[in-house]
Formats: structure tokens, sequence, C-alpha cells
């Protein structure tokens, strides 16, 4: 199983090419990304250096160009499917249809991956981009059981990459219009949920306020850790209860399924976060790659060590961790 990493930026592309990713995706600094926030991304010269470190290394690079364009600026999405072929990456990570037609007759000889933006859940849906669009893999939603991601694998004809570790949101992704409700921004076009431009931070006598465009999303007592305002993951008084209203922040963690996410042919685990830090980057690459490789070393004695698990538990949201979708006993 192929080892995904996120790259926010140089020194995060290092950290997951040094702590043993097989491939790192990486994005623009534009609004062609499903992670279009200012200190993120890479630029010309930026993105030259990275393709070398990683290449040099024998590791891939993945390009994310995975918002959908509106017509008056799809110069800029062709342009980065140009930039990016340009330098030979390895695959492009795309959703739009039209910008998969582009990159299809235009680089009839680079790899397009389907991203998890484009929000396909079947084997049927699977083989239609595979067919109108020749992509040679497919990421899915976190919306799946294992049961169900083991029965879209067993129909699709083209290799099926998961998400393993990261930040877990209530939208599905490719239909995430929450926060575009309070900043007028659907993160689908412009990139970004919780547009840092709409963000603010208050102190006061009793703690942090976070708001975001105005909307009060949360309120953190004084030393209570705090984080980056989302209005899935806000606070809020539902009749006589303060609480998270639509979600807890949580992670993903699926350590203690590899086995079983290798017994029914996943091909690719992928790490979310490359809106994090270098050092969250290094932690969760070496933990990941040590348990794969533990897992696809000896897969009927595989457990998880306790440390990995804390360190994982560490750099998650809310410092907890789910299955999510992947478990459902019922099912």
């Amino acid at each position: 199983m192929e080892l995904v990493c996120p790259a926010g930026n140089l020194p995060s592309l290092k950290a997951a090419v040094d702590n043993g990713a097989d491939s790192v995706y990486v994005g623009f600094k534009d609004d062609t990304n499903a992670r279009h926030f200012a200190g993120l991304n890479f630029t010309g010269r930026t993105f030259e250096k990275a393709i070398r470190y990683a290449q040099d290394r024998g590791r891939k690079v993945f390009v994310a160009i995975n918002t959908y364009p509106q017509p008056a600026g799809f110069g800029r999405w062709k342009k980065a499917v140009d930039q990016a072929a340009e330098h030979g990456v390895d695959a492009l990570i795309l959703a739009d249809m039209g910008v998969l037609d582009y990159a299809r007759e235009r680089w009839p000889e680079l790899n397009l991956h389907l991203s998890v933006q484009a929000s396909v859940t079947t084997a049927e849906g699977i083989s239609f981009y595979h067919e109108n669009f020749a992509i040679k893999r497919v990421v899915l939603p976190r919306v799946l059981s294992v049961n169900q991601v083991a029965h879209v694998i067993a129909g699709s004809p083209i290799p099926v990459e998961v998400f393993g570790f990261g930040s877990l949101c209530v939208m599905v992704e490719g239909r995430c219009l929450l926060s575009s409700y309070a900043t007028g921004k659907s993160p689908n076009t412009y990139g970004a949920c919780s547009p840092g431009s709409h963000v603010r931070w208050e102190e006061t006598p009793d703690g942090t306020n976070t708001r975001l465009n105005g909307v009060l999303i949360d309120h953190y007592a004084e030393g209570e850790k705090a984080g980056y305002p989302t209005l899935c993951k806000g606070r809020f008084q539902v009749g006589d209860h303060t609480f998270y209203a639509l979600e807890e922040p949580t992670s993903l963690n699926t350590l203690s399924i590899l086995p079983k996410l290798r017994e029914i042919g996943v091909s690719a685990i992928k790490v979310e976060g490359r809106q994090r830090s270098p050092a969250y980057v290094a932690q969760v690459t070496a933990v990941m790659r040590a348990a794969i490789d533990q897992c696809l070393q000896n897969p009927a004695s595989y457990q998880p060590k306790e440390r990995w698990m804390r360190e994982l538990s560490d750099v998650s949201e809310g410092s907890q961790t789910t299955l999510g979708a992947y478990h459902r006993p019922w099912q």
C-alpha cells in the first residue's frame, strides 16, 4: 500500500520524504486547489525545488488541482495543469470534468487521479471517469464503511486510494457549502473552508472568541486549546445546551484496520493535512510508514503499537481519533 502524504510547503515536503512517504501531494498558491490559504502552497521557484527534492530520492509528486473553476477564471486551471505537466509531475489530482477533459487532451501521457472532491463513491461512477477521462486512480470520500469500500474496489477498473489519517469533516467531500453561507466564498470554487481573511480572534476577560465573518464560532476559556474556526466544528447554544451541534473535532485513524484495508485491495493510504505544520507531517508520516511496513511484512500478527496510537492522538483534532464511517457494526 503506497503511503501518500501532504505537503503545504517545501519544509513539509522534505519532512514527508525524509520520514518515508512514497508520494507527496502539493498545490499551487492560488484557488486551483482545495487548501487555498495564505502561507501555503508552491510558487514556481519552490515548486521546482520540491520536484527535484522528491524525485531525486525516488519519490513521486502529485499536484492537486481539485477545485471547480468558474468560466471567467478557467485559464488559471489550464495554466496550473500545464505548469505541473511541464515540470514532469507523476500525477494530477483533479475533480472538475472540464479540467479533466483539458488535461487528457493536452497531456495524454500524464497520469490523472480523480480527487476526493469529485465525491465518487460507486464502481459505476469510477468507470465513467475512467472511460471518459482515462483516470488511473480514484480517491474515495470518507463516507463509506470498510464493506462498502471493498464492494467499490471489487468493481473498480482502476486502483483505489483511501484516507488513513487526518481531520474529519461533517460535509461530504466535493459538496462542502456550509462556510459559504457565512463568507460568500465556496470551498469548492475558492479553495478554502473558513478563509483566513474572514477569521477573527478576540481576547475577552474570560478567554478567547473565534469568529467567521462576524459569526461567533466558539469561546475558549483561558488556557483551553483553541481550534481554527470552522462552522461545522463550532460550539453553539441549542436550547439550554452549548455544545458541538454539528460535529465534535476529531481525526480519522486507521492503524487498527490496516490489515483489513490491505486484504480488500486498497492500493494507497492517504494522510490529510496540507494546512498542517512540518512537525505534524514528519510525525504522522513516520508512524504511518512504520505501521504499513509492519502490516505488509506480517499482516496476520500485526497490532498497532501503543506508542503509535499515542503519537497520532497528540496531533489529532481535539486530541481524539475515530474510525469514522469505516466502522459500522450493523453492516
